[in-house]
């Protein structure tokens, strides 16, 4: 059974907020992301696809990193979901991995995850170099930033503006 990654279609998103709910186990990645696309903060979106059905989802939004002097743009990864009768699979994987390409196409420097620690490392993610950067959604280990132009976050301190669908989250 081949895995096809590729972009998100109007025609997916009965299967990508069904995805979502099964995943987390509920309606709030859900309800992020239809939220997240209705006001236009999607950066890239992709489905992972199994002989005809969604099995796997993958979001990067934009999001501001408010420094001294400027604010920066960046993504957030979140949420990334795979139904759970599909998890463990090396679907997720190569969701990130084909996504943090497309963000890097698309000429994106900065990725910041708040997501599990043993599992984002491995495509790059440090807890140190998103240290300096405030998230008040909190995250210690978990709270991890990616440069996709190496550098990018060098010397780099301060806050992520989170859009306004995270913030109904907290």
């Amino acid at each position: 059974m081949a895995l096809f990654i590729r972009p998100e279609v109007t025609e997916d998103r009965d299967a990508i907020r069904r995805v979502n709910r099964d995943a987390f186990c509920g309606e709030a990645e859900a309800n992020l992301v239809e939220a997240l696309r209705d006001l236009g903060y999607v950066e890239v979106s992709l489905v992972a696809e199994r002989d005809g059905l969604v099995v796997g989802h993958l979001l990067f939004s934009a999001i501001g990193i408010i420094t001294g002097t400027t604010t920066l743009n960046a993504l957030l990864l979140a949420p990334m979901g795979v139904l759970p009768e599909y998890q463990n699979s090396g679907i997720g994987s190569q969701l990130v991995e084909q996504g943090l390409i497309r963000c890097r196409d698309l000429g994106h420097q900065i990725v910041l995850v708040l997501g599990h620690p043993e599992f984002y490392p491995r495509f790059g993610f440090s807890p140190e170099l998103a240290r300096p950067i405030e998230s008040r959604f909190g995250g210690d280990d978990a709270w991890m930033g990616l440069e996709l132009r190496p550098g990018a976050l060098q010397g780099i301190q301060g806050r992520v503006e989170f859009s306004p669908p995270f913030l109904a989250l907290s």
